[in-house]
């Protein structure tokens, strides 16, 4: 058995790719057009990643509201620099529901109102602000 990938739906597939791929580094690897289904698949991953473990965007042609999907969980990504990356998503905009306080462990959400963590590889890294001191905002 091995993990192939989590599929979220989305309501604005542009927004969502400029969300996952511009301020969050992932790359499309394939792209599924169903005009009977009514429905695109864009398949991302990690750079450099192979062999499962992508993220299935799939959107519905016909507008639909799904809710915060909160029963959903999150998605989780290890990333090289925790503090680099909130920098990163912070200046593009995004909000940082839980701040990387412990170096560890921060908690984003999609345009659709998905948590993602994202967690440091390897070790923590010290405690740095401004994340240090900031709050939790909003839920993740």
């Amino acid at each position: 058995m091995r993990f192939l990938h989590t599929m979220v739906r989305v309501t604005d597939i542009d927004q969502s790719l400029e969300f996952y791929c511009t301020k969050l580094g992932l790359q499309e690897v394939r792209r599924k057009e169903v005009p009977a289904g009514r429905f695109t698949l864009v398949f991302l991953a990690a750079p450099g990643q192979t062999g499962g473990g992508e993220i299935e965007l799939t959107y519905n042609w016909d507008p639909e509201a799904y809710g915060e999907g909160r029963n959903f969980g999150h998605l989780a990504l290890e990333v090289d620099d925790i503090y680099a990356t909130c920098a990163k998503l912070k200046d593009g905009g995004v909000t940082i529901n839980r701040p990387p306080r412990d170096g560890h462990m921060a908690f984003v959400r999609s345009p659709d109102n998905i948590s993602i963590e994202l967690l440091q590889k390897g070790g923590a890294l010290p405690p740095q602000e401004p994340w240090a001191s900031m709050p939790n905002t909003g839920k993740w």
